[in-house]
């Protein structure tokens, strides 16, 4: 429907109502997820500093991100692979009315496990969103053009996250911490109305070879290549945590530093990953794709190391551009892989649900590391461990593309 064949340029009636219901749906997804996502970005200043004035450790920090990827994880793949049966139009809409009721509940929470559960909650939202705009994405992109259309969600994304720290920022710094949760309520039913009034509702059409869930997962695992690509979403991720949720601690801790400087610094780091997305997408649909993995890897590898030993805002700023340019590398080629798998042989709902499920179970594990060793040697290890950790799985991961990659070609000659 939304990849136009070639016959349809012999009917131009029906090729240009592909055409608009194509362009409608990819703007009203982008401007979507842009809006979501900017209400999301607007609360990372806050969050760890509104944590931690309820009494949060650095274990009990990594749990309030935790038990958001975790409900998150369990429904990203479910909530995929229902998608392909009864379509993905509700479950964006659905996604997008949670996040804003979570927007209105933070200000509210009087404990830690009140936020715990609350972003719990947060995460059965998200499982409804990226995912659903990612198997939108991969469905319409053409084959070849994959790592291009990731590309321009992650744009979405990116602009949003990186645009939303600023803006939390200066909310916080002029009408304090209550208020950025309810800017973040506003854009998200904001982007809520726009789905319901302009996404149209598609429906996958079925087919005799569509899997259940169970046995597509089972079957993902039997294909080298594909755990790779997993376990390289997986290890990518394991950063989110100490790079986002620990910064504003770190930051929090040099003189004269106030929230709209750590925005600039988080704002830094995704704006770079939102200008590169479409450039490093071409590359990944022209260029081998396990160079530019390991490039990127390298890139977070180094940001990370040199962390903890900065103290200086422009330095810092400098810092996370470089972490968001790895990013950018990786994003737009894990993307790309993913939409491939999906289109050839599991659905684009099911894999981008075991896709995301592969990104949260990485943000889970770095919150847990990162958490553990933040109380029990300081900041910098959870900076370190990371690292280590990101480099050595990702290096991993692309041994088994690679291998992968070998074998399918064998079998084909």
């Amino acid at each position: 429907m939304f990849a136009p064949a070639l016959h349809l340029r012999k009917m131009p009636g029906l090729f240009f109502f592909v055409e608009f219901m194509e362009r409608q749906t990819l703007i009203t997804l982008l401007l979507s997820v842009f809006i979501a996502l900017l209400g999301i970005g607007i609360i990372i200043p806050v969050m760890p500093v509104f944590a931690a004035e309820l009494g949060a450790s650095g274990f009990s920090l990594g749990m309030i991100i935790a038990a958001f990827s975790v409900t998150r994880g369990l429904l990203q793949p479910v909530v995929g692979n229902l998608s392909d049966i009864f379509g993905r139009k509700w479950f964006l809409v659905a996604g997008l009315f949670i996040y804003g009721l979570v927007g209105l509940l933070i200000p509210h929470a009087e404990s830690v496990f009140d936020l715990i559960t609350i972003r719990g909650f947060h995460g059965v939202g998200s499982a409804m969103i990226v995912p659903i705009a990612m198997a939108y994405m991969s469905f319409m992109a053409p084959p070849g053009e994959e790592g291009k259309y990731m590309g321009y969600l992650n744009i979405a994304v990116f602009c949003g996250i990186g645009c939303g720290p600023i803006l939390g920022g200066l909310v916080s710094d002029a009408w304090g911490f209550a208020s950025v949760f309810y800017v973040m309520a506003g854009f998200s039913f904001v982007a809520f109305v726009l789905v319901v009034k302009h996404m149209p509702v598609y429906v996958p059409t079925k087919s005799k070879d569509q899997k259940g869930l169970l046995l597509s997962m089972k079957l993902m695992m039997q294909r080298r290549r594909t755990v790779g690509i997993l376990l390289a979403r997986y290890a990518t991720m394991i950063v989110m945590v100490p790079t986002m949720a620990f910064l504003p601690l770190l930051m929090s801790g040099w003189d004269n530093v106030n929230g709209l400087q750590i925005g600039l610094v988080i704002a830094g780091r995704t704006l770079v990953n939102a200008v590169l997305q479409v450039p490093f997408g071409k590359l990944a649909d022209r260029y081998p794709k396990i160079p530019l993995l390991l490039a990127g890897t390298v890139c977070m590898g180094i940001a990370m190391l040199l962390v903890p030993s900065v103290s200086v805002t422009t330095q810092m700023v400098l810092l996370y551009m470089l972490l968001g340019t790895g990013e950018a590398i990786i994003w737009p080629v894990l993307g790309a892989y993913a939409s491939e798998e999906g289109r050839n042989h599991f659905g684009h709902g099911t894999m981008m649900g075991v896709f995301s499920l592969a990104m949260s179970g990485g943000v889970f594990t770095g919150a847990i590391f990162s958490g553990y060793f933040m109380d029990n040697f300081g900041m910098a290890w959870a900076y370190y461990v990371t690292s280590g950790m990101v480099v050595f799985i990702t290096i991993l991961s692309a041994g088994l593309i690679y291998s992968g990659e070998k074998l399918i070609a064998l079998k084909t000659v």
